[in-house]
């Protein structure tokens, strides 16, 4: 028996629109809408709309939420105010990354929200929970909303069109509010995944299909396109971003993914990983994740060997051609 797939808010709408659809990590989600390359483009020039409602918003609520992060993560938390977000990640003991993630802390007392990738909310939602044990604080798992993301130079122009009501020239690069947007209470935090400026807002699902619509027609006029999961990859390869199975996990970890920065080895502050990660901040990383360029117009794939006069010196994580860079 096939496992049944859960459905996004917004399913009905991406399958109107003609979306293709494909199975992601337990989820149907759309891979395309028209052209792998437009979505692209689109997003290097103007801007593209995501859902992304399948990746998991976690809430860890009460007195004791920011010790317990502060105590997980490995960047610290308790310097974290209001409305302020930060990408970090989640190791296990041997230093090997669980999940990378971005913790923002929100408006209410001892409030914060994690968004964690689709394939790994789960086993953070665990690692919550049993941390969670004996403390004075609430984890929960806000399947109830979903979170789209609006990404690409002209991606302000648009929110400011679709009616957000704050001025978005006060919001930098990783800050958050609370705000309306077309008249929908949404979290608007300043992130992405793409390489582009651009924002990620986190709405209930009953009124999804509302703030998707009004971003659409207020993007309209500058060329604003539905995007799928394949550009969304594309897209932050190019950027240098990793991939959660690709680029980082059990053997890849910051350090090797040059992300060594967003590890604060804060004296006295304790989390899983510590230990590990502190000998490779002294001494270097084996290994690195780098780029290549190849010759032709063939991509490399992820697990192909990557070899030095017929030796193996490495394996491709992952491989796709670059529509902005026009080599693979």
């Amino acid at each position: 028996m096939t496992e049944e797939l859960r459905t996004v808010a917004l399913d009905a709408v991406h399958r109107t629109a003609g979306a293709s659809m494909t199975a992601f990590a337990g989820w149907s989600m759309p891979v395309r809408y028209a052209s792998d390359l437009a979505e692209h483009h689109a997003v290097r020039g103007a801007a593209g709309l995501f859902d992304v409602s399948h990746m998991g918003q976690l809430l860890v609520t009460g007195p004791d939420a920011m010790a317990l992060l502060d105590g997980l993560f490995v960047s610290r938390v308790g310097d974290l105010v209001a409305g302020r977000a930060r990408y970090t990640m989640l190791c296990d003991d041997e230093g090997g990354v669980i999940d990378d993630l971005i913790v923002t802390r929100l408006f209410e007392p001892d409030e914060y929200l994690i968004v964690a990738n689709a394939a790994n909310a789960a086993a953070v939602l665990a690692v919550l929970h049993t941390a969670a044990t004996g403390r004075d604080v609430t984890v929960h798992a806000a399947t109830e909303r979903a979170l789209l993301a609006l990404q690409g130079p002209r991606a302000a122009d648009v929110l400011a069109a679709a009616g957000c009501a704050i001025d978005l020239d006060l919001l930098r690069a990783f800050r958050a509010s609370q705000t309306t947007v077309a008249g929908v209470a949404t979290l608007v935090s300043r992130t992405g995944y793409t390489g582009e400026d651009g924002f990620e807002l986190s709405c209930a699902g009953a009124d999804a299909a509302l703030l998707w619509s009004a971003l659409l027609a207020a993007g309209r006029v500058h060329g604003v396109l539905p995007c799928g999961l394949a550009a969304r990859d594309t897209l932050r390869l190019e950027a240098g971003l990793p991939l959660h199975g690709h680029e980082l996990g059990a053997q890849l970890g910051p350090f090797e993914t040059g992300f060594g920065r967003i590890v604060h080895l804060d004296e006295g502050r304790d989390f899983p990983g510590r230990a590990r990660l502190a000998a490779q901040a002294a001494s270097g990383p084996e290994r690195r994740v780098v780029g290549l360029v190849t010759e032709g117009r063939r991509s490399p794939r992820a697990d192909y060997p990557v070899l030095r006069d017929g030796v193996p010196i490495g394996t491709v994580t992952s491989g796709a051609p670059s529509p902005t860079l026009g080599v693979p």
